[in-house]
């Protein structure tokens, strides 16, 4: 297993490497549907190197969209979708799609769609108030789930990786700060923990054997009564007794209430302002320091919190966070994760992972600048490589409004 560039076994399918593109916001679908574009960001990953790229992302419905440019997985997107595969298989690596709902991150002003949260609230993105799920409404988003692995499977995709992270829909059932419940689906956490265990077992039904069935897991939200490591941990000990997934990646963070936690690195607020409409460009000047907290960008900046779940965890787990380096790939596989997986060092160089297997000395040119953030509005890009596209996608923001018209992160 030290050898991050041998096949690796995950779930069903074996990858050629160790090494997976993480999911990050792409924007390249302005119709909600795959682009030329989109196909060429994840086929130049592919011949660079990696074992499998993550098609961020893929709701299970279109209320479940950060906003209504994205992809919601219906028999309409099929067809591109198996294009997107093709192309990446004809370069060598496996694809995986991110399916899930954005739930409280879902933007219900650009969808035209209810936002959907665990207990009532007032959506920031669209200052509407949202919709609580009843338990039918519960059953109905399982199985929208199921539906959305049924039809990854039929575009050709290799994988998929269910969104329990970052306060999306599942993730906020996880906090006790977003879900106030008293339901079977609120309170304590054995309730709190049902939704993730009701969604990766459909899914898991609905492709299990054939693609590989991953989770994202939030190890913490980093807010205040929010999803700490302790409960993370019980939540993945059940996951792992339900043999539901065949791998957890490790992330943290709340892409409404603190996304830098999953970054690290400089805090870019004048850009995310800049990019805003005037309105909201003052309202984000006012809040932006408390919004965009800054963390010291280090390698494997998770890994800490990591080793818990790999001292108590015998399931693959695939580390996130900080991965630009060989040494860290090395030490990644030496504490004992089957995976790591990469982000932003992939939007600076696509390539980069076939240059490190060329010589093991290549550093990556990311500087963890996070100028790539903001870039989520006009075509995610490293903002150093001139050659990306950009394809402004209108703005939906309800004044009075204070932040974006997504989120931060994926």
């Amino acid at each position: 297993m030290n050898d991050v560039f041998a096949p690796a076994p995950l779930g069903p399918i074996t990858l050629r490497n160790r090494v997976i593109k993480a999911a990050t916001f792409e924007g390249r679908t302005p119709d909600a549907l795959v682009t030329d574009e989109l196909i060429e960001f994840h086929r130049e990953v592919a011949a660079g190197g990696v074992g499998m790229t993550t098609v961020a992302y893929c709701a299970v419905a279109p209320g479940g969209r950060t906003d209504r440019h994205q992809i919601w997985m219906r028999p309409d997107a099929v067809p591109g979708l198996r294009r997107l595969t093709d192309a990446v298989h004809g370069a060598g690596a496996a694809v995986s799609a991110q399916i899930g709902h954005a739930g409280p991150v879902a933007n219900a002003a650009s969808n035209r769609a209810p936002a959907l949260a665990p207990s009532r609230m007032l959506s920031p993105l669209s200052m509407r108030m949202m919709q609580t799920p009843d338990e039918n409404g519960i059953r109905d988003l399982v199985a929208a789930h199921a539906d959305a692995a049924k039809l990854a499977e039929r575009a050709g995709f290799d994988a998929v990786e269910i969104h329990f992270g970052h306060n999306y829909l599942v993730s906020s059932f996880l906090s006790p700060k977003l879900n106030r419940r008293k339901d079977r689906y609120g309170g304590a956490l054995a309730n709190r923990a049902r939704l993730a265990r009701e969604i990766a077992a459909a899914v898991r039904r609905a492709v299990g054997g054939r693609l590989a069935v991953t989770a994202k897991l939030n190890m913490e939200d980093g807010v205040r009564g929010g999803l700490t490591v302790p409960e993370s941990l019980q939540v993945a000990a059940w996951l792992e007794a339900d043999g539901t997934v065949d791998a957890l990646e490790l992330t943290a963070g709340s892409s409404l209430l603190n996304p830098m936690l999953l970054f690290h690195g400089d805090a870019p607020r004048r850009s995310f302002a800049d990019v805003l409409p005037v309105p909201a460009r003052w309202g984000f000047r006012l809040v932006g320091k408390a919004f965009l907290k800054e963390y010291p960008y280090r390698e494997a900046y998770l890994l800490e919190r990591a080793r818990h779940f790999r001292r108590e965890l015998s399931m693959p787990l695939i580390l996130l966070g900080g991965i630009t380096e060989l040494d860290t790939m090395r030490l990644a596989m030496a504490e004992g994760f089957e995976f790591v997986a990469m982000g932003r060092a992939l939007l600076r160089e696509p390539d980069l992972l076939r240059r490190i297997r060329s010589d093991a000395s290549t550093r990556s040119a990311c500087v963890h600048c996070n100028e790539c953030m903001p870039t989520i509005y006009t075509c995610t890009r490293c903002v150093f490589r001139p050659d990306q596209p950009r394809e402004p996608l209108e703005l939906t923001l309800s004044a009075p409004a204070n932040r974006p018209d997504r989120p931060v992160g994926p």
